[in-house]
């Protein structure tokens, strides 16, 4: 797979300044989550608590301005370090955070850096987990940000099979986009 473009590089402490976290207390649930830099990489880390109906850590960007055109690619390439749970990548292509996401759930291996490929059609378009069978294709003329998550839902009211309520702890090295459209 050739990578095309990093669009972070998480060895560079400036990239977490452009993360923020976005948690289930938007719900009234008391899940709690960081984003940091750390010794050459960034981590994404918290304790998620299914109290209060709550169940879900996260962290997105900051809208970017302009949005990416990222329609000369075919998909996204995560680097990751994990904890053996399941986590969503998440993407907007409008710029309001109640807009439709297009979300990927991954596995990761405890403790291995692994890569994490995703094609833009490999992404399931959802409002709150609940996956929009009627929505439209992925717009990557117009990307304005990015999440990651943890959350205790997979999609339509099935329990994500990895996830465990605790500590949790995701490290991130880099994010890319990858092959040019023929």
């Amino acid at each position: 797979m050739n990578i095309a473009q990093t669009l972070y590089d998480f060895s560079q402490a400036e990239s977490a300044k452009t993360w923020y976290s976005l948690n289930d207390g938007v719900m009234g649930g008391i899940s709690q989550s960081s984003f940091s830099y750390e010794a050459g990489h960034c981590v994404f880390q918290g304790a998620v608590s299914t109290a209060n109906s709550g169940g879900f850590a996260s962290v997105r960007t900051y809208n970017f301005e302009p949005p990416a055109d990222l329609s000369a690619y075919q998909g996204w390439q995560l680097r990751v370090r994990g904890d053996g749970q399941r986590y969503k990548f998440l993407v907007r292509s409008e710029p309001t955070w109640e807009s439709l996401a297009y979300s990927y759930s991954f596995d990761t291996v405890a403790g291995i850096w692994i890569l994490i490929p995703i094609t833009f059609t490999a992404l399931r378009p959802v409002s709150r987990a609940k996956t929009i069978s009627s929505a439209p294709s992925l717009k990557t003329r117009s990307i304005y940000s990015l999440q990651l998550m943890l959350s205790k839902f997979e999609y339509d009211g099935a329990l994500n099979p990895h996830f465990t309520a605790g500590s949790f702890q995701l490290d991130l090295a880099t994010i890319s986009v990858y092959g040019a459209m023929p």
